[in-house]
């Protein structure tokens, strides 16, 4: 059986999560141990584990903890880099209008929408159709922090448009880094066809 060692050490969720399901994934049986130093982390990578049937455990180290999850043969399928449509839940339309999440302390709204963005770019099945407008434009233009994940997505299929009218406004027409220009009848007719609307305020 495979081993493997994730050295998380210094990330935050989800990241320590998505690295230990990305190895997991690889392989049909094997053990993938984390490295963490949060005790955060370990409990959502325990509820990851437990609620995909694999056998977890963990103890503290000098670093902090190592968690461990045994695969099995036959608990789900090699994915192995395979993309998952939307073909059983329908077409999935992901609205951002913000470059923070939620309400309250700025920065802590900051890390938790490039962490929602990351999210999405590691998760399976990918949105069909991902829609920046207001402040949320600032995630598809030059200097941007997640302009890979949103590459990785892009790679995956998902369509990312960017409100015309919010460019102008942020003087950010010509900075456009990924996706196309959209405008509020073309968001409408997204939002009001989609199967499922994700909207971050």
């Amino acid at each position: 059986m495979d081993e493997i060692i994730v050295d998380a050490v210094g990330e935050v969720c989800p990241k320590p999560v998505i690295l230990t399901k990305t190895e997991l994934d690889k392989i049909s049986s094997g053990t993938v141990k984390t490295k963490v130093d949060d005790d955060i982390c370990v409990e959502n990578i325990k509820r990851y584990a437990e609620g995909q049937g694999y056998d977890f455990d963990f103890k503290q180290t000098d670093y902090g903890f190592e968690t461990t999850v045994v695969k099995k043969e036959g608990q789900a399928s090699e994915v192995e880099g395979k993309v998952t449509k939307n073909v059983n839940n329908g077409k999935l339309v992901v609205a951002i209008s913000t470059d923070t999440m939620g309400k309250g302390d700025e920065k802590l709204g900051e890390k938790l929408a490039k962490s929602f963005i990351y999210s999405m770019s590691e998760t399976d099945p990918a949105p069909d159709t991902l829609i920046f407008y207001n402040s949320g434009i600032k995630f598809t233009t030059e200097g941007s922090e997640v302009l890979d994940d949103l590459k990785k997505l892009e790679e995956k299929g998902t369509t990312i448009m960017t409100c015309g009218t919010c460019l102008d406004y942020y003087e950010k027409k010509d900075q456009l880094a990924i996706g196309v220009v959209s405008n509020m009848y073309e968001i409408y007719e997204q939002l009001s066809q989609a199967d499922r609307n994700i909207i971050i305020r």
